[in-house]
């Protein structure tokens, strides 16, 4: 119940700054040591809130259907793909950080590339992963364009993870390691009776950055693959109604907002089983 209460006070905070700043805001933007450090306060690129809303039920097109069914049906597609992109990082992100975490030679080596590449724009990636991919398939099937968009979204959420987890497999006190060592456990009964249950912590918070990060790479692969039918290509779409229909534009955006809060409200679903009957400890230090 708290928890729903902050979010409604957060939304309705967002729609006071979004109102208030529109009110007293300067129509062509603040302009200082000639940058523009605020946006522009118009109708153009900042519609009222309401206007958004009642964007929603308003046809698409012309005698098309609902706003609304358009945002929701491309968000569903993108949502789809950024399970299986969000699955497929978690994945690769908790097998390299076991083998970082075993072999120390595997973590030194391996994550410094890691790292690195975080630091590759998605806009120059996407292209490169759409030719590459171009000319597989999987017998009889082709390859599709939302496999590449699920790529680039796996790609973006195995970073959280893999660190997350390395640092919660490394975070048994030295004590803890060497009581399963006296009990003759081997590294695999370590690994799921001392350093898992450990990790989890460490764990839940990096798949909720994970699925943020999926979310992103889903719509940003969208964008730059082209890919038809999901929210990005939606945002791609209504932007070239900005001048005609601002509103428009911003309905989508709300939609590509909405999918990263569902997919972050998912992963807080998988944390309540697993940390509900996780014992609380108390360190004592003399």
């Amino acid at each position: 119940m708290r928890r729903a209460l902050s979010v409604v006070i957060g939304l309705l905070l967002m729609v006071a700054l979004w109102e208030g700043y529109k009110a007293v805001g300067n129509p062509d933007g603040t302009v200082l040591f000639g940058t523009r450090v605020l946006p522009r306060a118009d109708d153009l690129s900042m519609p009222h809130v309401w206007d958004m809303l009642s964007r929603f039920g308003r046809p698409e097109l012309t005698g098309g259907r609902p706003v609304w069914q358009a945002v929701l049906s491309a968000t569903l597609f993108t949502l789809g793909i950024t399970a299986l992109g969000f699955v497929a990082g978690a994945a690769v992100g908790l097998v390299l950080a076991v083998a970082m975490q075993r072999f120390r030679i595997v973590e030194r080596g391996l994550l410094p590339y890691v790292i690195l590449s975080q630091t590759v724009p998605l806009v120059a990636l996407a292209p490169l992963i759409a030719g590459w991919s171009g000319n597989l398939s999987f017998g009889a099937y082709p390859w599709q364009d939302w496999m590449t968009v699920a790529v680039i979204s796996a790609y973006l959420s195995f970073f959280p993870v893999a660190v997350g987890m390395l640092r919660g497999l490394q975070s048994p006190h030295a004590s803890g390691v060497e009581l399963m060592r006296s009990y003759a456990a081997g590294w695999w009964r370590t690994l799921i009776k001392l350093r898992f249950p450990a990790s989890l912590p460490y764990l839940f918070p990096a798949l909720r950055l994970a699925g943020a990060a999926a979310v992103v790479g889903a719509v940003v692969g969208e964008i730059s693959t082209g890919t038809r039918g999901g929210i990005g290509r939606l945002i791609l779409e209504y932007s070239r109604e900005a001048t005609s229909d601002p509103a428009k534009v911003y309905t989508a955006m709300v939609g590509a907002a909405l999918l990263g809060l569902v997919v972050a409200g998912l992963v807080s679903l998988l944390e309540l089983p697993l940390m509900r009957h996780r014992r609380r400890v108390t360190v004592v230090t003399m």
